[in-house]
């Protein structure tokens, strides 16, 4: 079994790699732009610094898996250039137009030389002036992380290139009046003799641009210093916020899922045992409507019977505690003020997994009590209560041990449903916020906690074949 362990804990890392591969190329390409939205709150376009600024601050000016601007030439910049700024008589559709602009204000360092080229030797004045406006730019050197490293030295690094960046932003001409670009082209030339190296890639730089100057590079490279990226909503680190949600969503989940097997399993065998009587029919049909319930449905009811006074005012309509100032100073009227808030959430979300599991372990210990070595243990004159506890129950649980990778997840992740209806400020109304804020750091870091307790789950249930039933060899 060790062995088997071990194996599987090894596969866990390169699945958990292709896991966060897919969501993330899922949610990068999902619609919507963060850049644009920021736009629109600050009353600005696409294209300008701030939005440039916040886009590079969250990546979002790269490529999501493979990077090929080192490929572009000076013709496909020109192009763009005509395109955004509809020179030449062209016209482009909106589209069109969008894909210019966040093209040019995207691509970056790797426009530089280009732009230098058309801004020496382009025969249209609009389009030199245009390059030199847009190398202002792209030949800003981006801001490191401070939450990665040393922060004093991030932020001397940052001093540095901010000092840097300012030194060129007025090398631009409003127009294309001659003297201006000759003075302009002058500065740039000057500049490009001493910066060239850092702007023409080698073969090397070319495979590790294409490869680790992306998106989900950078993600990766946070990921490894536990860095989960930072709210551009709230501009808190999400890790920060995860944690602060977390605890909700545990204790509602993990006390619903213990209520769940514990009332299940001894529901499952009663059922079993008296298959087909009135007691197990009754049992049967109570359950399936339990089942078909929705779970808005169930908490909807619950709150109506037992919160809002028809007929009776029990709990409270919401929230996982009482304010600060009616909270109880005492560690035990603590958790009764929190168990007084969370009886009808753990109630709805017990429910849904009840009907479920009681079904599982009915069919798992039919099963077995129909086989041979249970009619032996009951020729061998053994006691009933005897035969079905030792023998029929324990390898009857498989069915249900397999549930139990799926129900992990749901500790982080919480259930939205339910913590929405309840406005309990869990993992589950976190995720909600996050998708309708378009908050893809947080999306992403409650998706792969989702996936790394998956995947934990699914190797604790293999584990727990072998401990309930001795025929299963792992090894």
């Amino acid at each position: 079994m060790l062995q088997y362990a071990v194996k599987r804990t090894l596969w866990m890392f390169p699945t958990f790699f292709l896991i966060t591969m897919v969501v993330f190329t899922l949610i990068n390409l999902a619609p919507g732009n963060p850049g644009g939205a920021e736009a629109e709150q600050q009353g600005g376009t696409t294209t300008s610094d701030a939005v440039r600024l916040f886009k590079q601050q969250f990546d979002l000016d790269k490529p999501i898996l493979l990077n090929t601007r080192w490929a572009l030439t000076r013709g496909d910049v020109r192009e763009r250039i005509v395109v955004a700024h509809r020179l030449e008589g062209r016209a482009p559709t909106p589209a069109q137009l969008i894909a210019a602009k966040d093209a040019l204000a995207d691509d970056g360092n790797y426009l530089v030389q280009h732009l230098v080229g058309l801004l020496a030797e382009d025969p249209a004045p609009e389009i030199r002036a245009l390059a030199a406006d847009y190398l202002t730019r792209s030949a800003s050197l981006p801001f490191v992380s401070e939450r990665i490293g040393d922060p004093t030295a991030a932020r001397d690094e940052n001093r540095t290139r901010g000092a840097y960046n300012e030194a060129f932003k007025g090398w631009r001409c409003a127009d294309g009046d001659a003297a201006c670009l000759s003075d302009v082209t002058g500065k740039w030339q000057a500049w490009w003799e001493k910066e060239r190296p850092r702007y023409e890639y080698t073969a090397g730089e070319k495979a590790w641009a294409f490869l680790f100057d992306t998106r989900f590079a950078n993600y990766w490279w946070k990921l490894l210093h536990l860095d989960l990226g930072v709210s551009p909503n709230t501009r808190i680190p999400v890790l920060d916020t995860l944690l602060s949600k977390m605890k909700y969503s545990v204790s509602l989940s993990l006390t619903a899922v213990v209520l769940a097997y514990l009332i299940a399993v001894p529901l499952g065998v009663y059922s079993a045992v008296r298959s087909g009587s009135r007691s197990d029919t009754v049992l049967t049909i109570g359950l399936f409507v339990l089942y078909s319930l929705p779970t808005f449905f169930t908490g909807t009811v619950l709150l109506k019977l037992f919160a809002d006074g028809d007929p009776l005012t029990w709990f409270p309509v919401g929230g996982f505690q009482s304010d600060a100032k009616e909270l109880p100073v005492t560690t035990l009227g603590y958790l009764a003020d929190v168990t007084w808030h969370v009886t009808l959430p753990i109630l709805t979300s017990t429910s849904v997994a009840l009907a479920a599991l009681s079904r599982y372990a009915r069919s798992g210990v039919i099963d077995v009590i129909r086989a041979d070595y249970i009619r032996t243990a009951r020729a061998k004159g053994l006691e009933e209560p005897i035969v079905i506890v030792k023998h029929a129950v324990r390898n009857g649980m498989i069915p249900i041990l397999t549930l139990l990778g799926g129900f992990l997840p749901v500790l982080v992740s919480g259930s939205v449903v339910i913590e929405v209806v309840f406005t309990i400020p869990g993992m589950g109304s976190y995720l909600v916020d996050s998708i309708n804020g378009r908050d893809y750091n947080a999306v992403m870091a409650v998706l792969l906690a989702s996936a790394i307790l998956t995947l934990v789950g699914i190797l604790i249930s293999d584990l727990s074949y072998a401990l309930v039933d001795p025929r299963i060899n792992l090894d």
